[in-house]
């Protein structure tokens, strides 16, 4: 007959299959992890969706197992985490690669651009109206009052560049700076015609205020245009190569996590405070950590197409060293 385990072995053998599944399912701790410069370090913020992959890092141990306590700071919008860096406020700064490329060209900061966060999927971002504005069509948006989260952010360089592609101009334009959250309440009293919405504002204002796309924000010039990154100043980045290496590991290791949607989206409910059935809806820009200069050079050459900037800028060289798991 053949030999039929006892309880007892089936129990113990059950918790050992336990223990590796659950093993399997933690980040391992590097083998860099406690031989960073800094192991605190402040990250400077604004409200978006963008951060589901540090807020992933941050709740699922990928920075805990680099050896990083990451807090961070919340700012209205790129320009102010931007600021909040290069004055020595915080180590590093979510912002979009337009500010950080113009801080680069006016000397304002020598920025080293450590991790990608996101670049725009088909309908993440759009320029929207409401019923009751006299914009209908792309073709309305010549000299509208249009709400963009900064002047030269990348609300406002997509939103030109893409009336561009459609033969609008764009220099009577009233452009109407304003945090990404009022913008629906704006639209919805009459203060913008048009506005550009990021998710998960995107789909808060289609809810509140009834906001349409005019057009996709990321489509002709701009389709899968990279839009958000985390950087450091250049003097930060080099005092701290195995800080930044770490980050970047754990960084690489939340966006490959990332593809699960389910991971994804209650972050977002509970650190952006965004409602369940929002976030459900929600169409999310491509996640990324790893910077390619070839594709980041499409910002710096957008902004000279647009004479934002008058001479190039070579994308490579404000690229910080990308490391790998390790």
């Amino acid at each position: 007959m053949p030999h039929r385990a006892s309880p007892r072995r089936l129990a113990a053998l059950a918790l050992v299959v336990a223990a590796l599944l659950s093993a399997c399912s933690q980040p391992s701790r590097s083998a860099a992890a406690g031989d960073v410069e800094k192991p605190s370090i402040r990250v400077a913020i604004f409200p978006a969706v963008d951060l589901a992959t540090l807020w992933l890092a941050q709740e699922g141990g990928y920075f805990k197992a680099e050896g990083l306590d990451v807090q961070t700071d919340v700012g209205a919008s790129g320009q102010e985490t931007l600021t909040r860096m290069t004055n020595g406020q915080d180590d590093l700064a979510l912002s979009t690669y337009t500010l950080f490329f113009l801080a680069k060209s006016s000397g304002t900061a020598d920025v080293k651009l450590v991790s990608d966060a996101t670049s725009a999927s088909p309908r993440s971002n759009e320029i929207v109206t409401v019923p009751n504005s006299p914009v209908k069509t792309v073709n309305d948006l010549g000299g509208k009052r249009i709400a963009i989260s900064s002047k030269n952010a990348a609300s406002d360089v997509l939103t030109r560049s893409v009336m561009r592609d459609h033969g609008v101009a764009t220099d009577k334009v009233q452009w109407v700076p304003m945090p990404l959250p009022e913008m629906g309440a704006a639209l919805a009293q009459g203060r913008v015609d048009a506005a550009y919405q990021p998710e998960p504002f995107l789909t808060q204002a289609a809810k509140t205020a009834g906001a349409y796309p005019v057009v996709d924000a990321a489509s002709g010039s701009t389709q899968a245009f990279p839009l958000t990154g985390y950087g450091a100043t250049a003097k930060w980045a080099q005092e701290h190569p195995k800080t930044v290496r770490a980050f970047q590991r754990a960084m690489l290791n939340a966006t490959r996590a990332a593809v699960d949607r389910a991971r994804i989206e209650p972050l977002v409910v509970r650190n952006a405070r965004v409602d369940q059935d929002i976030a459900g809806l929600m169409v999310m820009p491509a996640f990324g950590s790893t910077l390619d200069a070839r594709r980041i050079q499409r910002v710096p050459d957008l902004l000279q197409q647009l004479d934002v900037v008058q001479t190039k800028i070579d994308a490579s060289s404000m690229i910080a060293p990308q490391a790998g798991t390790g």
